[in-house]
């Protein structure tokens, strides 16, 4: 074990408590120490992804109908405070209203355009479908944000080792074309604890830049 995993171990293993949320801009804590987004449509299991990351069962929340959370949770990460997590709304819900659609589009357009401490934003993707449309569409939303984002692979224990491999390599090589996209693609299972590890390095990796 390297001593970037066993730092991020560590780290991720010591104190983690919610901050606060923030249905608007003006809401946002002060920009003080590093931060590191995770963004991913509705039911990419972004929350499953955040507990396993941080061993905690219910850090972050689940909604239940998806598309209902429409705000920016900050997590503290570390004591002393290292960095700290943010949970953007899920996107790609088609039953919500467009007025609710553009409110989203609005928050995370801004938040990804103002925020300096942003380091990296985590983009999850369903192992099980790859990259679909309004995955490419936050894809193209970050690019134009100029925010560097790493493109993380869920639920990889659902789906057979050679269809993963296959995903993987298409994933990547999508990745490969857009300006703002990390090159290496990590596939997780927050089930099977695949990839937890190595995704905690990037994430204290990212964090520390």
């Amino acid at each position: 074990m390297d001593d970037l995993t066993e730092r991020a171990r560590r780290l991720f293993a010591g104190r983690i408590e919610f901050l606060k949320s923030a249905p608007a801009l003006k809401f946002l804590p002060e920009p003080e120490v590093p931060e590191i987004a995770f963004a991913g449509r509705s039911n990419v299991g972004k929350s499953s992804l955040i507990n396993a990351l941080t061993g905690r069962k219910a850090l972050a929340r689940a909604s239940v109908t998806p598309g209902r959370t429409q705000e920016l949770n900050f997590f503290d990460v570390g004591d002393p405070l290292a960095f700290r997590l943010v949970d953007m709304p899920g996107y790609g819900f088609a039953k919500a209203p467009v007025k609710v659609v553009e409110q989203w589009r609005r928050l995370v357009r801004d938040f990804l355009r103002g925020r300096h401490v942003l380091k990296r934003t985590l983009l999850l993707i369903d192992a099980r479908h790859g990259i679909k449309p309004v995955d490419a569409e936050m894809m193209k939303m970050l690019d134009e944000a100029a925010v560097g984002y790493r493109v993380v692979l869920t639920k990889a224990d659902k789906i057979k080792a050679s269809e993963l491999a296959e995903v993987l390599a298409r994933t990547q090589a999508d990745a490969r074309k857009h300006v703002a996209a990390h090159p290496e693609v990590v596939a997780t299972s927050a089930e099977k604890g695949l990839g937890i590890a190595e995704l905690r390095a990037a994430v204290l990796a990212d964090a520390e830049v």
